[in-house]
C-alpha cells in the first residue's frame, strides 16, 4: 500500500497564506497533527520518503518510524511562482480561473498543474512497478510524506483522472490518502483520514 501523508500545519498555513516552495515551519499544532497521524498507520512501514521542504521532513521525524527518511524531489509543492506567499484571499479571481480552466496554466516563475501530475505520476508508477515489492508488497506500506498538490496529483493517477480533478478535492493537514493495487492498476482505499478527536479547525484549499 502506497500511504501518502500530508505535513501537519505550518505558520504560513495558519495565516492563510499561499504556500508552495517557502520552507515555513510547522506550528505547535501541526506537530501535534502529525505525531497523531501515528494513529492512523496501521501496516509496517517498509519504506519512507519525503518532500524535500522542511515541513514535511519535520513531519516525516514526529510520526516515529524507526527509519531514515529519502527526500524526492518528486513530491515537493507546486511552485506558485509570483503569488507565492501572498494571503489566499488577494491572489486575484481570474488568476483562480485560469488555474481552474487550464492545467497548463503557468503564473509567472511557477509550475503547472500539468507538471505536478506528470512528476508524480512517474514517482507512483516507479513505487508500484516491482511485482511483489515496492507499494506492492504483503510485508510493508510504503509512507510518503507530502503536500496538498502532489497527493491530490496521486489520487488522479490512481484514479484515471486529469489535473481538474484537484479543484473538487479537500484534503486536511496531516491527513492520510491509501492507494494500493487492484487487478491491474491503481486502486484508492482511502483519502483525507484524519485521527479522531484531534484539535482541528478548517484548512484552506492550495496550502
Amino acid at each position: 500500500m502506497l500511504i501518502l501523508v500530508r505535513h501537519g500545519e505550518s505558520v504560513a498555513n495558519a495565516q492563510g497564506l499561499l504556500l508552495g516552495r517557502t520552507d515555513a515551519a510547522l506550528t505547535e499544532r501541526g506537530r501535534r497533527q502529525a505525531v497523531s497521524v501515528r494513529t492512523l498507520l496501521h501496516a509496517p512501514v517498509r519504506a519512507l520518503r519525503t518532500s524535500p521542504l522542511g515541513r514535511a521532513r519535520d513531519t516525516a521525524a514526529l510520526l516515529g518510524i524507526d527509519m531514515p527518511a529519502e527526500v524526492d524531489d518528486r513530491w515537493i509543492e507546486v511552485d506558485y511562482g509570483e503569488y507565492e506567499c501572498q494571503p489566499l484571499r488577494e491572489v486575484p479571481a481570474e488568476v483562480w480561473n485560469a488555474w481552474r480552466k487550464d492545467p497548463g496554466f503557468r503564473p509567472p516563475g511557477g509550475e503547472t498543474l500539468a507538471e505536478v501530475d506528470a512528476r508524480v505520476a512517474a514517482a507512483c508508477v516507479e513505487l508500484f512497478a516491482t511485482d511483489g515489492g515496492g507499494a506492492r508488497a504483503s510485508d510493508g506500506d510504503v509512507l510518503v510524506v507530502s503536500h496538498v498538490t502532489p497527493i491530490k496529483a496521486a489520487v488522479a493517477w490512481a484514479l484515471g483522472a486529469d489535473a481538474g480533478l484537484s479543484w473538487r478535492l479537500h484534503l486536511q493537514t496531516a491527513s492520510v490518502t491509501r492507494i494500493g493495487w487492484g487487478n491491474g492498476g491503481p486502486v484508492l482505499h482511502g483519502f483525507n483520514e484524519v485521527a479522531p478527536h484531534r484539535e482541528d479547525t478548517p484548512q484552506s484549499r492550495r496550502d
